[in-house]
């Protein structure tokens, strides 16, 4: 949902509210200047966004944060 700066500052509650449902965008001049989004995103959404990203090769999360860290390093 997209919202001017000035209706989301009259309507704050309702906007707080509408969150819990969708993401409501807030523009100033025509721009997007803000995203309000529920904290309690759902953990299904996040852990589809991660597919593809971590190996499918047996290795843990643990091994997989190890490794990322050990690229990290070698690499300053």
């Amino acid at each position: 949902m997209l919202v001017t700066a000035t209706e989301f500052k009259s309507n704050i509650g309702r906007y707080l509210t509408l969150v819990a449902s969708e993401d409501i965008f807030i523009t100033r001049n025509g721009k997007s200047v803000a995203k309000l989004s529920s904290a309690k995103q759902d953990k299904v959404d996040i852990m589809k966004s991660l597919f593809g990203i971590i190996p499918n090769d047996g290795m843990t999360l643990e091994q997989a944060r190890e490794e990322r860290l050990a690229r990290y390093e070698t690499a300053d």
